[in-house]
């Protein structure tokens, strides 16, 4: 039987649990913030809250709270008191969520604020019954399959995805060394940006990124503005139905958590097949620590999963070097990248 030992001496409170509960309260203002491109406005110069209000047409109710629960969360900074005071971004806020600087990352926020936020309101049916809880609920069809449809929502998703997942790609670029390979593929690439960094920051790398025709002829673009387009070109293909490309090197930048466990399977070997000896397979996820107790955002992750597909889930090293081993894979190390995310290296 499981117990808690607890001393005399000390007080517990339900402040942690409180906290947390109520911690939609403080998402929702950081999102709203960002959807109203408040740190790209402050980015030009500080402001007054009337400024502020002027600026982004809001009413005079509310406003001071709002922004001054942005100076108490540590996004905004606050000098001076009452009507003449003036506001400014953090340097995080001014680096990572002014939308004019290419280190933004607030597509994430902004696609959390305008899709995801509702559906999480459904988790609980989604426990209940297994179930996706977005837009297939609605309409039959999976996220990709309706992104698909419209261009302009694939770029913009692509650019979401992008700016929270490029400095976790640089890192792996930076930190893996490339010295014994010459080619490498992006299984999934989606804009390109794997590819972009792993051939910026080491010249002897050709590279190749993988994915369905729509969302190539957004790679390519990104990838002729890049600098490195004499050494990373698209291909076009289905991973599911298709041979991958061979190359020394193949990558998945936050795509096996998409699928389930038979479906993680099939594409661990099909990686294998397309590697030669000595060849390795790496993916790039925020991989849970193997007694899950710690990478709460990889947790998360996963739950975000069972919101958004029929079964994908996120998963520990130890799992993957399960799978991989049972692939053909004979060594499996792991490296550690920016905040939860990591890089997993299998090895043939």
């Amino acid at each position: 039987m499981l117990t808690q030992t607890t001393s005399a001496q000390v007080v517990i409170t339900p402040a942690s649990i409180l906290e947390t509960g109520l911690s939609f309260f403080s998402s929702k203002v950081l999102l709203t913030a960002v959807n109203l491109h408040l740190f790209t406005s402050l980015a030009e110069s500080s402001k007054t809250g009337t400024q502020i209000k002027e600026a982004l047409g809001l009413q005079e109710r509310g406003l001071y709270d709002f922004l001054d629960a942005l100076v108490a969360l540590k996004f905004l900074y606050r000098e001076g008191t009452g009507t003449e005071a003036k506001y400014c971004n953090t340097l995080e806020t001014d680096v990572f969520l002014d939308k004019k600087k290419s280190s933004y990352v607030g597509g994430l926020l902004e696609m959390c604020n305008n899709r995801l936020f509702p559906f999480w309101n459904d988790l609980e049916e989604g426990l209940k019954t297994g179930l996706p809880q977005n837009e297939a609920k609605i309409h039959g069809a999976g996220i990709f399959e309706k992104l698909y449809e419209d261009e302009s929502k694939l770029e913009e998703f692509m650019g979401a995805m992008t700016g929270v997942q490029r400095s976790n790609f640089i890192a792996f670029a930076r930190s893996f060394d490339f010295s014994k390979y010459k080619t490498h593929v992006d299984i999934g690439g989606a804009s390109g940006e794997l590819s972009i960094q792993i051939a910026t920051f080491n010249p002897g790398i050709h590279s190749t990124t993988y994915d369905l025709p729509p969302v190539a002829r957004v790679a390519q673009r990104n990838i002729d503005a890049s600098g490195v387009s004499d050494r990373v070109k698209t291909a076009v293909g289905n991973f599911f139905t298709d041979a991958f490309p061979k190359a020394d090197l193949i990558t998945m930048g936050n795509i096996l958590h998409d699928w389930n466990l038979e479906e993680k399977k099939m594409l661990i070997g099909k990686a294998y097949d397309a590697l030669p000896e000595g060849g390795a397979f790496i993916v790039i996820e925020n991989i849970i620590d193997d007694e899950r107790k710690e990478n709460a955002f990889g947790l998360l992750m996963s739950l975000n999963m069972l919101i958004e597909t029929p079964g994908g889930f996120d998963y520990a090293a130890k799992d993957f070097a399960g799978w991989a081993k049972e692939a053909g894979f004979k060594e499996i190390t792991k490296i550690q990248l920016g905040g939860p995310a990591s890089a997993l290296v299998a090895y043939k």
